[in-house]
């Protein structure tokens, strides 16, 4: 994951497809689709707009770039990129207000046709960045439809192909899956080969399930009763990211910065996991670190996080593109560790108790606790998320293809981590608010890691002791 200043962008000729201008005018005569939001959707998109009310305009898009290398046939790449959006329901799916209620439209599949533009030449890549972060904020906008573009900058010896959806459509898992199915296809049509182009199970049929699963529970169900009580050990707010952040409590939502980094080969990144297995596995020994590191930093005792997990449950939707996240509250009681391994041990258990809270829509039980949780940043609270993405197809060619997954880096007073195990290694992606101290501590945070993984995979693990018990 990185954002779209640092995903080797060279200069070419640019190309953009967005939805034909027939099929929106279509869509606007839809009507409704009674499968409704998934509850993550909705709360996305009336958290952006209340944002929006409040003056401040705040992309929020994801994104994809990759290459394909050799003269390009831009025919058979749009051909490639049209059955590649058939495939995914969620992008020909939108949603309109009918007064304060969000209502769903579908455009079938038969109208879905794709708008070609040759938009010019680019010799500077500063300017070509600039204006496709530009286009995208636009285009992949929470609060318009459609709300996704597809671009490739064209050169002699090959194309860069640029995306960008609303996260109301896709996850971090979703992006990694791009790339290879897109190569599929154009390859298929230069050949002139049959491909099996069936839509995959839809997301929007997983939104109307998921929903209709959590509209049974009530305010008295365990798992709401649970995140009360979490909620109110975080004084009443979602939790934040542990340390000073420099934030001022009365000012503006802050702007962010990025930081993205390697942090550790893949020789010491499989000694961590090797490690780690007999408690769970590489997320348990990040977030086991993280809850001593943030003590270090910040000296709190406890340490309260929401842990996402994918809710992709069942293997029917492993390859929908969609929004398949949940989060589970854990609290780790990191002043009783006296050992790295102790730690393990207790976020270990936080994850076995809390993880099935996961497949339970957050939004659903802020709603259930009758809190006013008027959102006034993109993000509800902080998180540390790790993905492995070895068993992604292609990903053994990310590095050749320069292909990355691309994170809107805008405004907010949350620390969102990325975590992504490679075949390189491991590589560290952060977003945090652009204060000085935000920055230091920061970088005390991800320079903490660095050391917990390379002293566990060197077999150091007195040196984490002493820093456990400090």
């Amino acid at each position: 994951m990185t954002d779209i200043q640092r995903c080797e962008i060279r200069p070419g000729c640019l190309v953009e497809w967005t939805l034909h201008p027939k099929a929106v005018e279509t869509a606007a005569e839809l009507p409704e689709d009674g499968r409704p939001p998934a509850y993550v959707q909705e709360s996305h998109v009336r958290t952006a707009r209340t944002v929006r009310e409040d003056g401040l305009f705040v992309p929020t898009w994801l994104g994809t770039a990759f290459d394909i290398p050799g003269k390009v046939d831009l025919d058979v790449l749009q051909h490639a990129l049209r059955d590649w959006t058939l495939r995914h329901e969620t992008l020909r799916s939108g949603f309109r207000w009918v007064g304060d209620d969000m209502r769903r439209f579908t455009l079938d599949a038969d109208a879905v046709a794709l708008h070609r533009e040759d938009v010019g030449d680019f010799a500077e890549a500063a300017t070509l960045t600039r204006y496709l972060q530009d286009r995208f904020d636009v285009a992949a906008d929470a609060l318009s439809w459609p709300n996704f573009i597809y671009t490739a900058v064209v050169r002699e010896d090959g194309a860069s192909v640029y995306m960008a959806f609303d996260h109301s459509n896709v996850d971090a898992y979703s992006l990694q899956r791009i790339a290879a199915e897109i190569h599929e296809l154009y390859e298929a049509g230069l050949e002139g080969r049959a491909l099996d182009t069936a839509p995959v199970a839809s997301y929007v049929d997983f939104c109307a399930i998921e929903r209709a699963q959590a509209d049974r529970i009530d305010d008295t169900h365990a798992i709401v009763a649970r995140w009360r009580e979490f909620i109110a050990q975080c004084d009443g707010k979602l939790p934040g990211f542990p340390v000073d952040l420099g934030l001022d409590p009365e000012g503006p939502l802050p702007a962010q910065k990025f930081m993205h980094e390697m942090l550790a080969d893949d020789a010491d990144a499989a000694a961590f996991e090797a490690y780690c297995r007999p408690y769970g596995g590489s997320l348990v020994g990040i977030l086991a670190a993280t809850a001593l590191i943030v003590r270090e930093i910040g000296g709190q005792d406890v340490y309260r996080t929401v842990v996402p997990f994918h809710t992709r449950a069942k293997s029917t939707w492993s390859d929908s593109m969609g929004w398949y996240v949940g989060g589970a509250p854990i609290e780790i009681p990191v002043a009783r560790a006296t050992d790295f391994d102790s730690a393990l041990r207790m976020v270990r258990a936080a994850l076995r108790e809390s993880r099935p809270l996961s497949r339970m829509p957050i939004a659903r039980v802020l709603r259930l606790l009758g809190s006013d949780f008027r959102p006034t940043s993109p993000d509800l609270y902080s998180i540390v998320s790790l993905v492995d993405s070895r068993a992604t197809p292609g990903s053994e060619r990310w590095q050749e293809l320069k292909a990355y997954g691309l994170i809107r880096i805008s405004y907010g007073d949350q620390v969102c981590v990325w975590l992504t195990r490679v075949h390189e290694g491991l590589q560290f992606a952060s977003r945090y608010p652009a204060t000085d101290i935000a920055y230091k501590n920061m970088r005390l945070y991800a320079e903490g890691l660095r050391e917990y993984i390379v002293s566990v995979a060197g077999g150091r693990e007195q040196e984490l002791t002493a820093r456990a018990r400090a």
